[in-house]
């Protein structure tokens, strides 16, 4: 596999005598890919009908007659201002019912007609004049769906959308009522035009209700990036991609990304350490000029996932950036550790955000590659020294993992609805997980929760599965390997409730949780012969082998064979230790590494990572930090 580096650009911010100085500058660096156009709506058209795509040409030849390609964005995350003359209701509103304002970016609501019909016409007009364009290698579908949190819109529009696609999936009133169980607090509905959305209720609103609403705009999402996709492929044979951002999960990617040729998302380790990850004071301060050393790998194995194989970074944070609540300026060697771990963990391009740090509006805090005089920044040369070593490199793909890991969108929306405990968060059980097998040495793949064959890995693991799917469920009972499953996992029915036989209902497994308490972060519950179970206990009655017991003598972990369930969420150091133990039963040899140290196998090459400030000894060898080493297997 070819492994390329790129840049986001902007040449509606700059003089047009500056783009073949641009262009030179970037080709000389090593770059490869451009990408273009994504917000350049106003500048296509700046009055309804009136188009200007000359200097989009131009643009693009000139990028194109300096050996780069381009990647071409649909401007459709930012509706120029005229376009709420056309349609005053295109606003999406948040929880509270009001409307979200004009000034930023992704002021629209998905569900508005007329705004998708808006979205179908400028995309088809991009495609049919960009479609067979040579320098045009690669398209980019709108910009960070869910962004600023604009994935589930309280609007008018949305609650129409809404009660057609219940109307849909139900087909009666009565069914739905059945279904959710509205005969609880008297909450039938006798028409569909009775249902309102999950918001502005006394008390929490129905869980099904809520989970219908978190499909419904799942649902939105998928349609109005598929009718994009479905014009440009109609013009064009170049691969579509969106990029999608690290942390989120309003809405299923995996559903988006079939319809797409190419996962890539937006990569920043600062900013999500400092505004998204929970981690102690001291974690972030340990890490808060490198970022935190699973964070990334996590999401590039997810999207490589959700990309089924491809997948890209398409912004990679060089410096400071601008939004987050603190923006540290990067550690010198991080810009490169970055796009090498991104690489070892097969990507085939990582895009910088951006060439030149832009002197107004939101951003003119967020570094690039240049600052705004045009003159490099520190991650300039860094992104110099990866494009001389990837042409050093020869090219190959990931490695078979021996360990998967299933993610689940849905699940997260579940537990969102009904946490139960303050602080139960899906993403944070499934990423503790994740950091146990990489604190082990572990190359790990990430399943989508319809996976139907296991027979290439060892091990299996679905922390919090809300729903085992039938294809999981079935696949889990052809399963030869050790699996583990748990905790809360097939706790509840696709409508929302609990199901019965009670959970989990595992292939093989004799248990039944007979009773479910979350818990204080002060009141952990202690295991026979050390760690801990905290945020959430399972009380479980099993006639399966106990291999983990609590201190007052409930089963922690149980097996029946190698279906394994795990009754709560470990501490990270029992857990790291119970995979460990999980390890060395299924024949998988493990390496604990130092704190801040992690490994990544391609093909051919063991890559060490150092997200360390300090050096790091291991292996008989010395990784400086920020450092990135590698050797032939």
């Amino acid at each position: 596999m070819k492994r390329t580096l790129g840049v986001c650009y902007y040449p509606e911010h700059w003089p047009e005598a500056q783009w073949a100085e641009d262009a030179a500058r970037m080709a000389d660096l090593g770059l490869t890919w451009v990408r273009i156009g994504e917000f350049a709506w106003s500048r296509l058209e700046p009055q309804p009908g009136q188009l200007t795509f000359d200097w989009l040409d131009r643009a693009i030849a000139t990028l194109g007659a300096a050996g780069l390609k381009v990647v071409l964005g649909t401007p459709t995350a930012t509706p120029p201002r005229w376009m709420l003359d056309r349609h005053p209701d295109m606003l999406a509103h948040d929880r509270e019912g009001r409307p979200r304002g004009f000034g930023s970016r992704r002021h629209y609501d998905f569900a508005h007609e007329g705004y998708r019909r808006e979205s179908a016409r400028i995309v088809t007009l991009l495609a049919e004049r960009y479609g067979r364009n040579p320098h045009v290698a690669a398209w980019q579908t709108d910009n960070e769906y869910a962004c600023h949190d604009t994935v589930l819109s309280y609007s008018p529009v949305a609650l129409a959308a809404f009660r057609n696609w219940l109307a849909q999936r139900y087909q009666s009133p009565d069914a739905l009522n059945r279904a959710w169980g509205n005969v609880f607090w008297s909450m039938d509905y006798a028409s569909f035009d009775d249902i309102g959305l999950p918001n502005l209720t006394v008390t929490e609103a129905n869980p099904a209700h809520q989970m219908a609403f978190r499909r419904f705009a799942s649902d939105m999402v998928v349609a109005f990036n598929r009718l994009q996709v479905e014009i440009i492929r109609r013009h064009s044979d170049a691969p579509i991609a969106h990029n999608y951002m690290g942390m989120i999960t309003d809405f299923d990617h995996f559903t988006v990304g079939a319809d797409l040729d190419i996962a890539s998302w937006d990569a920043y380790p600062l900013g999500f350490l400092s505004d998204r990850l929970p981690a102690s004071a001291d974690h972030k301060r340990r890490f808060v000029r490198q970022g935190d050393p699973d964070f990334q790998a996590f999401h590039h194995d997810l999207y490589r996932a959700v990309g089924r194989g491809r997948w890209w970074i398409m912004e990679q944070q060089p410096g400071p950036v601008n939004w987050a609540p603190w923006n540290p300026d990067p550690l010198p060697g991080m810009a490169r550790l970055w796009a090498w771990e991104a690489f070892a963990h097969g990507a085939e391009a990582v895009c910088y955000f951006r060439w030149r740090q832009a002197p107004f509006a939101q951003e003119q805090m967020h570094a690039g590659l240049l600052r705004p005089d045009s003159q490099p920044a520190p991650a300039h040369d860094e992104a110099a020294d990866v494009a001389r070593e990837l042409a050093a490199m020869p090219d190959q793909g990931t490695a078979q993992a021996d360990v998967a890991l299933v993610f689940d969108y849905a699940s997260a929306w579940a537990w969102e609805i009904q946490p139960q405990g303050r602080d139960f968060s899906y993403f944070r059980l499934v990423f503790e997980t994740y950091c146990a097998l990489r604190r082990l040495g572990l190359n790990i793949d990430i399943l989508p929760p319809d996976a139907a064959d296991l027979s290439a890995y060892r091990i299996v693991l679905a922390p919090g599965v809300a729903v085992l799917s039938p294809s999981l469920l079935s696949a889990l009972g052809r399963y030869q390997g050790l699996a583990l499953i748990g905790p809360r996992s097939n706790a509840k029915t696709e409508e929302f409730a609990t199901p019965v036989p009670l959970p989990p209902n595992l292939p093989g497994l004799q248990a039944v949780v007979a009773r479910v308490e979350s818990l204080p972060p002060d009141v952990p519950v202690p295991l026979e012969g050390g760690g801990t179970l905290r945020h959430w206990r399972e009380k479980v009655e099993t006639g399966a082998e106990v291999l983990r017991r609590c201190d007052d003598g409930w089963p922690a972990l149980i097996r029946s064979g190698g279906m394994h369930y795990l009754a709560g969420w470990a501490d990270p150091d029992t857990l790291t230790d119970l995979l460990d133990s999980l390890c060395q039963s299924a024949g998988i040899e493990t390496d604990r590494l130092p704190e801040g140290l992690r490994l990544r196998d391609s093909q051919s090459h063991r890559f060490l990572f150092n997200y360390n400030a300090v050096p790091v000894e291991w292996g008989g060898q010395t990784i400086p930090p920020a450092g990135v080493v590698w050797h032939k297997l």
